[in-house]
Parts: C-alpha cells; structure tokens; sequence
C-alpha cells in the first residue's frame, strides 16, 4: 500500500507536467508530433487526477506509518505542480483575455499612431487592433458591421489571422489552450476541439479536419492605417493588463532578440521575417528584406499574376492579383498606377471604378510559414 501510495504520488506530478509540457514551449516539446498525445492528456486529465487521488488516499489510509507526518511531506510538491501547472503556466491564466473592450475613433485616441495594427473593414465599418494588445491577448471576440469576428495573433510565430468564430452554424467561444510547433492553439467551449490559430484549423478534437472561415485583414501602422479609414475605430488599452503590453516596440520593428519572439536581419534564417501569399491555396513566400529594398515585386503563383508591395513606412504591405501578366504597376509614395489609371496603397482606385483584388498576405516568421506550408514556393 505504501508503494502505491508513492506511485499515485509520482505519477500525478510527473502527468501535471506532462500536459503542460507538451502544449507549452518548453525544450523541446515544439519540435515533436505530440499533438495527439497532448490533447489526449488533456481530454483525460480528469479522470487520471481522480485515479491518482485515489491511489494516494488509499494507499495513505492503508499503509502502517510509524511516522504520521511522513506521508504529508510528498504533498508539498505534489500541489505546488498542480497549481504551476494550472494557474502560473496555463496559457489561459498567462495570457487572459481583456476585461474591457474599449474603442475610440481616431480623435479620441491614446494608442501611439506609430505602433502597428492589424485591421479589418467589414460592411463599411474599420477596426484597428494594436499588435501590442493583441501579442497579449493572443485572441479577441469582436463584431464589425454586424459580423462576428475573432481577430488572433501569434508573437511566436509573428503572424495575425481574423476568422469568423462560427462552429457548426452558430457563434462560439474559444480559450488559449497552448501551443503547437511554437503556434497557438484555441479551445472551442463546445466540443472542446483544438484550432491552430495560423491557419484556422481543428487539429485535434471531434471537429479534426474542419476550418474556422477567414476574413482577410490588413496589417500596418495606425498612422497608415487612420489614413486609408478615417473613421476607423480603434481598440484601446485595457489597464488591466498595462505591464502585461510592456511599451517597448523592439518586438513590433523586429530588434527583440529574445529567443522566441526575436528576430534574425538576415533572409531566410529561422527568425527572418517574409510575408506569405496565398493565390488560389497555393502559397508563396517573399523576403522581407528584399520587399523592403523593391518595394514592388511582380510575379506569378502558379500562373496567377500577383503583385506583393510594402508601404513607405516600410510596415503595412499588401498582395494583387494583377488584371493579367502584361500589367505593370509603377509605385510612387503610396500611390499605384497601371495605364495612367491610379490606385491606394490597399487597391482602392482612385480614378477609376476597377478596385484591385486582394490576396491573403501574412507577415511571418520564416520557420512557421514553412513548417505549415511545407511545399510553399519562395
């Protein structure tokens, strides 16, 4: 009874660890195919815990113990690992969710316009969520224009998605579970499934296989931003979680050097910055470095014609699909013109009714584009 009682002991500390282990970025645990063992912990945790407790308590209640305080010694840990477990390392406790969902519009601001947003403009009404909310939060349930959104973001990966929070035709609320291959990934409330943040799909769970809608955004300073939407509305500060933001903007101009979330200057390294293009679900990568020097590259995605350009400010960029291959666009300042006709930075024409068509580009981290686009072009 006493071996059984240390057993339940050893094995409720070593699993608490283990269901962090795998979902967290500890040594090593990114780089493995844990996926399926680390949802079936989870799934399970319960009754294993419940198992465990039962063990320690009957192997505690039938064991001869010629010193009574002997067995309350091994509890000292044993709840330490519990609450590290579930409180100071759960991604849902470590990275909450805002307690105050405050916008203003550009007037009323207090969001420094140099700091970088993702937006999204649905029904002729514009949002703008600050990236250093956002690498806090990870996720945010909104609605714009009368449509429900859930705008994520990944510092890890330094990639933002928007997507339509709906699961089997109705609304849905998800929590930060972890993480995948240095990805985040959410819980739905329902069916309990797992979603990767970087790509919209259930990876684990009853839903495996299906994909949360996507809503394309646009990703740049909010001084560029304010600029193309005026009457944008603008996410705030919650002042909950002020030291959470931190205020330095090393991680958004990429001088962090931090191991997860910092960033290599030169192309195509690990931590080296490109911006991902899907055209007709064939993806593309194009290094930043060089999209910062040209400004415009023309090309082709499997015989679509694209055009992939960075604003002046050298932060918002955005991907076309050309109107054919013989289309050359010049770029002035932030102005594209094609045959003297002249359009926006984000393809909005200017004198012409022809808007451009717009692709989904991502600002990534070269080591996550290519892991979850293993047969991208470059």
């Amino acid at each position: 009874m006493k071996k059984l009682f240390w057993i339940s002991i050893i094995a409720l500390i070593l699993f608490e660890a283990a269901n962090v282990y795998f979902i967290m970025p500890m040594p090593g645990s990114q780089d493995m195919n844990s996926l399926d063992l680390a949802y079936f912990l989870n799934k399970w945790r319960w009754a294993f815990r419940i198992l465990c407790v039962f063990g320690i308590a009957y192997g505690w209640y039938k064991s001869n113990w010629k010193r009574a305080w002997v067995p309350f010694i091994p509890l000292v840990p044993l709840i330490a690992a519990i609450y590290m477990a579930n409180f100071d390392m759960a991604a849902d406790q470590m990275f909450q969710q805002p307690r105050h969902v405050i916008f203003k519009d550009s007037i009323g601001n207090q969001v420094d316009s140099n700091r970088q947003v993702l937006g999204v403009v649905i029904n002729n009404v514009a949002k703008a969520y600050p990236i250093r909310f956002m690498g806090y939060h990870h996720h945010l349930l909104d609605t714009v224009g009368g449509k429900p959104i859930m705008v994520t973001y990944c510092t890890v990966c330094r990639t933002g998605r928007i997507y339509e929070p709906i699961v089997n035709g109705k609304q849905e609320k998800f929590r930060l579970v972890g993480m995948d291959h240095f990805n985040a990934m959410l819980e739905d409330a329902t069916t309990k499934s797992w979603w990767r943040q970087v790509t919209g799909e259930a990876v684990a769970g009853p839903l495996k296989g299906q994909q949360l809608p996507e809503i394309i955004g646009i990703q740049s300073s909010l001084s560029a931003w304010i600029k193309m939407y005026p009457n944008t509305l603008i996410l705030q500060a919650d002042s909950t979680y002020i030291e959470e933001y931190g205020t330095s903007t090393n991680y958004e101009t990429g001088k962090s050097r931090k191991q997860l979330t910092g960033t290599d200057s030169l192309s195509w390294k690990r931590k080296s910055w490109v911006v991902g293009v899907i055209a007709y679900d064939h993806p593309k990568a194009y290094d930043w470095n060089r999209l910062k020097t040209e400004r415009i590259i023309h090309d082709q995605i499997k015989g679509t014609p694209v055009l992939v350009l960075v604003a002046k400010d050298t932060i918002g960029f955005f991907a076309f699909e050309r109107p054919d291959s013989n289309a050359i666009f010049t770029l002035n300042e932030n102005v594209l013109s094609l045959n003297n006709h002249h359009f926006t930075i984000n393809g909005k024409g200017i004198d012409t009714t022809m808007n451009l068509k717009p692709l989904p580009a991502y600002q990534e981290f070269w080591h996550s584009w290519s892991y979850f686009h293993p047969y991208t072009e470059r």
